[in-house]
């Protein structure tokens, strides 16, 4: 059941104005029963003001005589219209006049990162329009050069939570139209916290790309000798003079 605002002075007025029970007053506001004849007898709420539940449109007069007169009459608040929540508005989110300008900036970060979104999903999550993304998305904007990608969750335009449910609809999406995805491809599809706690796929270094179907281990070629049949001797390669030559003297 809905409670009353500022509950605790509202059971001040309700225990100086009415002689209704403790129990229906406790029931009503949301507090023990305790409370409630702990503030009759001065313990609680020491310097609250009450807070007239009538004047402000929380009950009316007929609930508190009824309740008054029966001890088993539940107190209910008072209906307001005003009060119920208003209908989900669709469309683009209201985006704050002071973040307007980093928009493109989330909008480009999205594009690179997850092309896989749709013009209305990005839209939805920062509040923008489809032409603007169009144009970031051709580079047509009138400020391309100067716009850096910057993540929409960092810049406060959305929820990471947010993000991950529109990631994880395009990962749905992209399941089911059966698309073959490398593993750079398959992390953008996944939300945050399950991309963090995946294993990376071994790769190969770029130095010794293409190197792979070599081995380190001996071959027969190795084993053969020279077409003489004789192995070679590293001194063989140089021509040493005797030691005696070098002592002739002229």
């Amino acid at each position: 059941m809905a409670k009353p605002l500022m509950a605790r002075a509202t059971a001040v007025w309700l225990v100086d104005n009415t002689t209704i029970s403790f129990k229906q007053i406790a029931d009503f506001v949301g507090m023990h029963e305790l409370e409630i004849q702990g503030i009759a007898d001065g313990d609680v709420a020491v310097g609250v003001k009450g807070f007239d539940p009538v004047a402000n449109n929380q009950l009316t007069q007929d609930d508190i005589e009824a309740a008054q007169d029966s001890p088993l009459f539940k107190l209910k608040l008072k209906f307001n219209a005003a009060a119920v929540g208003e209908e989900k508005r669709r469309g683009p989110r209201y985006t704050p006049l002071s973040k307007r300008q980093d928009r493109p900036a989330s909008i480009l970060w999205l594009v690179k990162f997850h092309p896989e979104l749709a013009d209305s999903q990005i839209s939805k999550l920062v509040g923008t329009t489809k032409p603007t993304i169009q144009a970031i998305r051709e580079r047509t904007h009138w400020n391309i050069a100067n716009i850096q990608p910057i993540d929409p969750v960092a810049l406060g335009l959305c929820k990471q939570s947010e993000l991950d449910t529109m990631v994880q609809k395009a990962a749905a999406k992209r399941a089911n139209e059966g698309g073959t995805m490398d593993d750079e491809e398959r992390r953008k599809l996944l939300s945050t916290e399950q991309s963090l706690g995946m294993e990376a796929e071994p790769r190969i270094p770029t130095a010794i790309e293409g190197l792979e179907t070599f081995s380190l281990s001996g071959s027969d070629d190795d084993d053969k000798e020279d077409e003489t049949g004789d192995i070679l001797d590293a001194d063989s390669f140089f021509n040493l003079p005797d030691n005696g030559d070098e002592d002739e003297q002229p």
